[in-house]
């Protein structure tokens, strides 16, 4: 049984899935579109396996993944061996692909990477992405690192806690006034509510909690796809929402905002998972946003 995976066809596996299509992966490679589905299908022989979905654009099966994250993995590999080689061109960086989510993006994140020695110089490709959804995009080999709030590794990764992420529930005075009379547990089933986008289910979360673990937030909601949006949208009246307690607390001082339920706020744990490589600029990075989320965040 041939057990091994050419490296040509990982490549051009990875190009297909890449570019979207086996023309344009033809055009990339400077190869014939007949050349390019070849490879493909011998790759797909070797492994007993279908790995492409053909559609427009195509999409990698389970088994596919594996291979295009292999494959990622490997040029990850081969870019740093030859920038210890010193035979990177010149001017070209290191590039570290990573998923974060909005929240911690707003937050701590960018100061996180204002520490990750630049030499040799690197170029961070952060993809933004909610943190119960980030490990899927380690999965499918699409970044080398994730914010995520799974504690379970992707497979090929490590997993290290990072600390959690505090969330109160909060409002404009004005909104509290109007919307959330009498008892709160049944007041916010009704009033107006602000999500990040409709896979956020933080708001659902917490009415459950203060309800025994049933009901959810009301039918009229706002939805905001961006953490500055969404803390200025409750700020403003729009609805009520969980606000991360670093974007809430000046706001809580300053009386633009009050506090829901002070005695019922919401921690997010957060996890940091990366490949498993032994690729400097990737450890750097690793150490840097371990280390501002040691200070950021709660243990």
């Amino acid at each position: 049984m041939m057990t091994e995976l050419p490296l040509d066809q990982v490549r051009t596996l990875l190009a297909v899935v890449d570019e979207g299509t086996f023309d344009a992966a033809a055009a990339a490679l400077h190869l014939t579109p007949s050349a390019v589905s070849q490879r493909v299908k011998a790759l797909e022989q070797r492994t007993g396996r279908v790995l492409l979905v053909r559609t427009k654009p195509v999409r990698p099966t389970e088994s596919g993944e594996v291979v295009v994250r292999f494959a990622r993995q490997l040029a990850r590999l081969e870019r740093d061996a030859r920038a210890e080689l010193g035979l990177r061109g010149d001017g070209e960086p290191t590039r570290v692909s990573v998923a974060v989510n909005a929240d911690s993006l707003s937050t701590w994140f960018l100061g996180a990477l204002t520490r990750v020695p630049q030499e040799p110089q690197l170029c961070f490709e952060l993809r933004r992405e909610d943190e119960t959804r980030t490990a899927e995009l380690l999965r499918e080999g699409l970044v080398m690192a994730a914010v995520t709030s799974s504690p379970d590794a992707v497979a090929g990764c490590s997993v290290r806690p990072l600390g959690r992420m505090r969330y109160v529930a909060a409002a404009s005075p004005g909104f509290a006034e109007r919307h959330l009379g009498g008892a709160l547990r049944d007041a916010l089933t009704r009033a107006p509510v602000l999500t990040f986008d409709r896979s956020d289910e933080l708001q659902d979360a917490f009415v459950r909690r203060l309800r025994g673990g049933t009901g959810a937030a009301s039918s009229v909601r706002h939805s905001l796809p961006t953490s500055e949006g969404f803390v200025e949208a409750v700020a403003a009246g729009l609805g009520w929402g969980l606000v991360p307690e670093v974007q809430a607390v000046p706001l809580l001082r300053a009386g633009h905002l009050v506090p829901l339920a002070p005695e019922h706020t919401v921690d997010v744990p957060l996890y940091w998972q990366q490949w498993k490589l032994d690729s400097p600029a990737l450890a750097s990075v690793a150490t840097a946003v371990v280390a501002a989320a040691a200070e950021a965040l709660r243990d």
